[in-house]
């Protein structure tokens, strides 16, 4: 007789929006296949599961499993636990105590680092490792986009969009919007998308992939001030001068974390100090992750396909790969899944390439809004002025 084997699912890193889609789309799939038993998550990431804080989630309603598609965070806890040699170690004792056979990671690129120590320490084990893409940054290589970035981006062009016609009908003032991204600015070009409603902004769009000049700021902001009174820009929470040191001191560091301090904040008071002219700063942070308000339909529909093929992949005795989003050639947007190597991911990060950075370095091009727009659903609903 065939003996089943039982799943478990891991969060890693900070959540997305549709994190908990690519949850649903796993435990859907999972019950939809004859060779899984029992499933389970590990509450709190890796860590949990060390801990032994494994829970069946197996029997949870399905009504309730629907609300996952609407629910921000991690519903089964994430962590950022640095891992040591032992650490992986104990796993396979703890996947044996619980029958596990398919083991999926949930996360970016430290966490895909994780899926591959896991793969190997199960090495010789009838287990399945399988990574599942996740970062609102977008920063994970070889898959086109990863699930939570749409989303993200949809939030900043939308709120961009509003910011900019609250300027527009009270032009007094220099307003400075810091993005998320620390070392991938995908988030901050997404701003650019804020057009798409018909606004006149942002102006300016500074990304960490370009080091980052006082002096020029202050000489693109002060011509527009000359031209517009009410200028709006955008910028990546990991700004870095022309010697890569962050332009506002970390406020700490721990491990691969880095808090860094308020660089729109910072650049909000250079205009006031060295220009002599109002400006505010704005930094939705965490906001923009866990909105569900501005979920890309597609970003959320992607998240699902991908828990449900890593899912099927572990089950037809794949092990060592990360399902992976390729975007067919045409015109229309379509996307195949593709499953790669986990050790071509691992801490891997991909930045913005040259092409979609334009030749001053304050915004983006049009290759790099072909390529957003279509990620973030419908386009913005369009902002009417009537000045």
């Amino acid at each position: 007789m065939h003996m089943k084997g039982n799943l478990i699912l891991i969060h890693g890193g900070g959540p997305t929006a549709v994190i908990n889609a690519s949850l649903y789309g796993a435990i859907t799939q999972a019950k939809r296949e004859s060779d899984v038993g029992r499933i389970y998550a590990a509450i709190g990431g890796t860590g949990g599961l060390l801990r032994g804080n494994v829970k069946d989630i197996t029997d949870t309603p399905q009504e309730e499993l629907e609300l996952l598609l609407t629910t921000p965070g991690s519903a089964i806890g994430t962590s950022r636990d640095a891992l040591e040699a032992e650490d992986y170690a104990r796993m396979p004792e703890i996947f044996t105590r619980y029958g596990i056979r398919y083991v999926l990671l949930n996360g970016g690129n430290g966490t895909m680092d994780t899926c591959g120590k896991i793969y190997e320490a199960c090495r010789g084990m009838d287990v399945r490792v399988m990574g599942i893409p996740k970062t609102m940054d977008n920063d994970i290589a070889v898959t086109d986009h990863a699930p939570g970035f749409a989303s993200a981006a949809r939030y900043i062009a939308q709120s961009v969009a509003e910011v900019t016609a609250d300027v527009a009908g009270l032009p007094i003032h220099v307003v400075v919007i810091e993005a998320s991204g620390r070392n991938a600015g995908w988030i901050t070009a997404a701003s650019a998308l804020a057009r798409q409603a018909g606004v006149d902004g942002p102006d300016l769009i500074y990304l960490p992939e370009r080091p980052f000049d006082e002096e020029a700021f202050l000489t693109d902001v002060k011509a527009l001030i000359g031209k517009k009174r009410g200028v709006v820009v955008v910028c990546s929470e990991g700004l870095t001068d022309a010697q890569g040191q962050p332009i506002v001191p970390p406020v700490f560091k721990v491990g691969r974390a880095t808090y860094f301090g308020d660089v729109s904040a910072h650049l909000a008071q250079l205009v006031i100090r060295k220009l002599g002219y109002k400006a505010r700063s704005e930094k939705p942070g965490l906001i923009g992750r866990a909105s569900m308000l501005h979920v890309s339909p597609i970003d959320r529909q992607e998240a699902v396909l991908c828990g449900e093929t890593a899912v099927h992949a572990a089950v037809m005795g794949v092990s060592g790969k990360m399902v992976a989003l390729m975007r067919e050639p045409g015109e229309t947007y379509r996307v195949r899944t593709e499953l790669v190597d986990v050790h071509e991911v691992m801490l891997t990060e991909k930045k913005l390439p040259d092409a979609f950075i334009n030749e001053r370095g304050n915004g983006v091009t049009q290759a790099f809004i072909d390529w957003c727009a279509p990620l973030i659903g419908e386009p913005l609903p369009r902002l009417i002025s009537l000045r």
